[in-house]
């Protein structure tokens, strides 16, 4: 499976992003019975869990830092997975990652995941 994500760039705070990341591969049927996520690392830090969304996208959850600011959602017609991130902050400046859960249903860590794409760099500018 690859994982494409895109959509980053520099934004200033109290702005808006959408990443996109699309799946692609023989497994692309898979991914659609698997949950997804969405990790941030930024310089210096340990990646950490920022969204995730079950198979059939019914059941979300997010980190407590952009709760109510992020939005996680996916399209299986299209093996997308999206986030949208809205009221941006100097602290959200990171690298984001998507990848695909070992399971139907989202966990909150690194080893709930198994594919991993190349990361799209978010930068919040004050």
């Amino acid at each position: 499976v690859q994982l494409q994500a895109s959509g980053g760039g520099l934004v200033q705070a109290g702005g808006s992003l959408r990443l996109s990341c699309a799946a692609s591969g023989r497994s692309g049927r898979a991914v659609s019975n698997n949950a997804m996520g969405w990790f941030r690392q930024a310089p210096g830090k340990e990646r950490e869990f920022v969204a995730g969304i079950s198979w059939r996208g019914d059941s979300a959850t997010h980190a407590d830092s952009v709760k109510g600011r992020f939005t996680i959602s996916r399209d299986n017609a299209k093996n997308t997975v999206y986030l949208q991130m809205n009221s941006l902050k100097v602290e959200d400046t990171a690298v984001y990652f998507c990848a695909v859960g070992r399971s139907s249903y989202a966990g909150n860590y690194f080893s709930d995941y198994t594919y991993w794409g190349q990361g799209t760099l978010v930068t919040v500018s004050s």
